[in-house]
């Protein structure tokens, strides 16, 4: 669930030689090239889940509308120690290194922060119109509304920057993971059997385990049998104020790690400022140290039996902290290895990236066809392995489409789309 960080419009030159590259900007395009092109793939790799199967079971097996097999039980634990969260964390710090970036090429250009307001505004139709008509897992308006509250901070030093998201983050952590903790010991132990003390809250906690369960019943109705039209007036009807809620859990994320990728933006994390044998080192402690209670996180889901609010525990809560050490040594390690990425490979990634919100939305509509009944209809037919499949064959289709479309065009399409309707003119597209 993530849009791209800077569209391709913004970059300081093209390979075709309008302005020279310095080697700085190199090494900065090269490194947030590669890391987006890494997180757009690793991100359907999260969303995969919820793109065949009602909403619930990204993060519930048991909401799986065909049998989740032991093996795929430890799939889900794999997924969750090594994608959930994560990719979607790497593109939020490139979101917040792409601002900086934006506003660095539009003060020099003598524009202000309102060029950026209106880039956002914009992002923030193309995410209603994504989350009502094509997708509900959309994160693009919650990024357009916490990126505008990340923009009066852009001039904000680098140091505060780096605080207020630290200080924000673990907020965010220390709010979620006793707000987690509470429905765990409601839901999933005696303190909530009749006559205990928290037997009340258990049993709202139960109602809305089943109204979400029915809900993900009739969405997989709506969706396997092409009701479009009834899919839509649902998702008004149902889950327009989802947005709302949305908006405030990412307050305590999303926002925070805008700051945190503003702040190490400044700090040459992205271009070589920084001391490589340091980032290198923090960037495998943090991987190591964050996977590791990770992995033990998700043991204890499965221990528990996947629980309904035990999953929704894990994935909201109490990885909070341990998937930032992981986002963050994968940014340090993937900025460290962008600029070497000259392999077949490693060129696709950075293309793939180039084009990064073309992927991400193009891959939800790819999706919509793929699932949806008045299409090819596989909605809630197939198992974690075979969802899987899918993905690979549009990782395929990302890496195949990227290369060969940006040597003739100098933006994707809806970076290109994007551009134009931020400055409210058409740019030549063909090279």
């Amino acid at each position: 669930m993530a849009t791209t960080t800077e569209p391709a419009s913004d970059r300081p030159a093209t390979p075709d030689g309008v302005a020279p590259v310095s080697a700085k900007d190199g090494q900065r395009l090269a490194s947030l090239d590669f890391i987006r092109g890494i997180a757009v793939l690793g991100i359907l790799a999260a969303n995969i889940v919820a793109f065949g199967q009602p909403f619930a079971a990204y993060m519930y097996p048991a909401a799986f509308t065909v049998p989740h097999s032991a093996a795929e039980d430890w799939m889900w634990v794999g997924q969750f120690v090594l994608i959930d969260n994560k990719m979607r964390g790497l593109f939020t710090i490139l979101f917040g290194a792409g601002m900086m970036l934006f506003m660095e090429k539009a003060w020099a250009r003598g524009a202000s922060r309102w060029l950026q307001a209106r880039r956002l505004a914009w992002l923030g139709l193309f995410g209603l119109i994504h989350y009502f008509l094509i997708w509900r897992g959309d994160i693009l308006f919650s990024y357009a509304a916490c990126g505008l509250l990340a923009l009066l901070l852009v001039r904000v030093s680098a140091k505060w920057q780096l605080r207020l998201g630290l200080m924000g983050y673990v907020t965010g952590a220390l709010l979620w993971g006793g707000m987690m903790s509470m429905m765990v010991l409601a839901a999933d132990t005696d303190l909530g059997a009749p006559g205990q003390p928290m037997a009340e809250f258990a049993a709202e906690l139960e109602s809305g385990k089943q109204e979400a369960l029915a809900d993900g019943a009739l969405q997989t109705e709506l969706i396997s049998e092409g009701r479009y039209g009834d899919f839509v007036a649902h998702m008004f009807g149902e889950h327009a104020g989802d947005l709302a809620f949305f908006i405030f859990l990412w307050m305590f994320e999303t926002l925070p790690l805008m700051l945190i990728g503003m702040a190490l933006y400044q700090f040459g994390f992205f271009s070589g400022g920084l001391d490589p044998g340091k980032m290198k080192r923090w960037g495998w402690i943090g991987l190591i140290v964050g996977g590791a209670i990770s992995l033990w996180i998700a043991l204890w889901v499965r221990e528990g039996g996947f629980t309904y609010y035990g999953t929704q525990a894990a994935m909201v809560g109490f990885s909070y902290l341990p998937r930032l050490a992981m986002i963050l040594g994968l940014a340090a390690l993937l900025a460290l290895g962008g600029p070497k990425a000259t392999g077949w490979l490693g060129e696709r990634l950075s293309f793939a990236g180039r084009a990064a919100f073309t992927n991400y939305l193009g891959t939800s509509i790819v999706m919509l066809l793929v699932f949806h009944g008045w299409a090819l209809g596989l909605f809630g037919e197939l198992g974690r392995t075979e969802l899987y499949g899918v993905m690979v064959l549009a990782w395929v289709l990302m890496l195949a489409w990227s290369k060969p479309w940006l040597e003739k065009f100098r933006y994707g399409p809806l970076e290109w789309f994007w551009r134009c309707l931020t400055y409210g003119k058409i740019f030549p597209l063909r090279r």
